[in-house]
């Protein structure tokens, strides 16, 4: 990287429990001996029988022979073969097609191929279509699931029956309650109080007269009865706009790149566009997000660090991130600060105390698969008569050219026994648009007007 980079990129003015995918792997680990079934009401029961014919779990299995690595669940949504589930369900198929094969078995007993017709990276959603194996011609079926109109929206509290097949015991209904959207989310996604088991993904959520209202997606980790859904409409709009497309041929990356891209950038704009919040301290102004999108938390020293170093800290992220693949998921935002008082330890202490805290931070330095080493620039800035230490690291995906992680790490100079950390961490994003999020993040500092010399 050119010594000019973060002088161009930080110039002024001259992950808690969170969600998990319900996808389930090919083998499970041992587990408990589970509890008898709550029964299931005559709404239930009506509709499990109404629509097990369009009902599939989705398979992938390694292209050589019949073993599979992971399950899945999925709908009949054409009569001509078209079947929606998750991205995640099929992503090692779409990524590693020379590798993986994808079969469906239905509810009614029913098996055959599945081609991948379109994925919807953002909304972890993609279209399929059901094809004879020995010939690759598409399979027909009786009926399809159809969609609750944008025009009749739920309310909160209605109940909603979420359909899959679990752990790859059975298919199952499971019964819950509408509770609306998810609060500080970037896009919508339908908080369901129900269980979505891992293998229930891509499986449909349906209302009372049958129509798909979301898509299995994830429940959160050590949690009851707290799962998410992608709101039916985008099931609906991705298999309008791609009923007619071509199998999809070779790995999807290209595709993947592109929608990721168009993601951030809107996800970019949208961040800049809110004003920062403050911290609130005595003498440093520090930007926090205002959680339009993004979850706050903050902790502090308690009594017993009265004697020593004092610090409190604030930790802003997105919930949710876009899933790629197994083992990357990108596409999120997080901001973090540490305010620091050593008026109790002195100067020497403090000073020991606050370089530990900036050695302290990860910078990724080491490459992994998806992605290459971070390649890091120091510099000394002016952010608004408050100088900082800066460091901006740069990490670039392997398979997807253009696409960046972007950390940029700051300290305060300016006090012998008092002092900031600041960092601000951008996964998935341009390479332009990783230069105007440091830049923001830094002209968000500065000196408050009460403790400016």
């Amino acid at each position: 990287m050119k010594p000019s980079l973060l002088i161009a990129a930080l110039a002024v003015g001259a992950l808690l429990a969170g969600p998990v995918c319900a996808q389930s792997p090919g083998v499970d680990a041992p587990a408990a001996v589970p509890k008898a079934p709550a029964p299931v009401s005559a709404t239930a029961r009506r509709l499990f029988d109404g629509v097990r014919h369009e009902l599939v779990q989705v398979r992938t299995q390694l292209a050589q022979q019949d073993s599979q690595a992971s399950v899945g669940s999925g709908f009949v949504v054409g009569q001509d073969g078209l079947i929606v589930t998750n991205y995640h369900v099929v992503s090692q198929v779409a990524l590693e097609p020379k590798d993986f094969r994808l079969r469906f078995i239905g509810a009614d007993g029913r098996t055959g191929g599945l081609q991948i017709l379109a994925i919807d990276v953002r909304r972890d959603l993609a279209l399929l279509r059901a094809v004879d194996e020995a010939k690759g011609t598409p399979l027909r079926f009786e009926r399809a699931l159809s969609f609750r109109p944008a025009g009749e929206p739920l309310s909160k509290g209605d109940r909603i029956y979420s359909l899959g097949h679990p752990h790859d015991v059975a298919f199952a209904i499971v019964e819950g309650n509408y509770n609306g959207l998810v609060e500080r989310s970037f896009d919508p996604l339908i908080y369901y109080a129900g269980s979505i088991n891992p293998g229930m993904s891509g499986g449909p959520v349906l209302d009372e007269q049958g129509r798909v209202v979301g898509v299995n997606v994830s429940g959160m980790m050590f949690s009851q009865q707290m799962s998410f859904l992608v709101p039916g409409g985008f099931a609906e709009a991705l298999k309008q706009r791609a009923a007619q497309a071509k199998p999809l041929q070779g790995p999807a990356w290209p595709q993947v790149r592109e929608q990721l891209l168009a993601y951030s950038a809107e996800l970019t704009r949208s961040f800049m566009a809110l004003p920062w919040n403050d911290w609130g301290h005595a003498r440093y102004r520090m930007p926090i997000p205002q959680e339009r999108f993004v979850r706050c938390w903050g902790r502090s020293t308690g009594a017993e660090a009265s004697k020593g170093l004092q610090f409190q800290r604030s930790h802003c992220r997105m919930d949710h991130a876009v899933f790629l693949s197994g083992n990357l998921q990108t596409g999120y935002l997080e901001v973090q600060h540490e305010v620091y008082d050593g008026s109790r330890i002195g100067p020497l202490r403090f000073a020991k105390a606050y370089s530990d805290s900036f050695e302290n931070e990860r910078l990724a330095r080491q490459g992994d698969r998806h992605r290459t080493s971070a390649h890091c620039t120091e510099s000394f800035v002016d952010a608004q008569g408050l100088p900082l230490r800066a460091v901006l690291c740069l990490r670039a995906y392997r398979k997807m050219e253009g696409v960046h992680d972007v950390t940029v790490l700051l300290t305060a100079v300016d006090q012998a026994e008092q002092g900031l950390l600041g960092r601000f961490d951008a996964h998935g994003v341009s390479f332009d648009d990783a230069l105007k999020l440091a830049r923001h993040f830094v002209q968000g500092y500065g000196l408050q007007k009460a403790g400016a010399k």
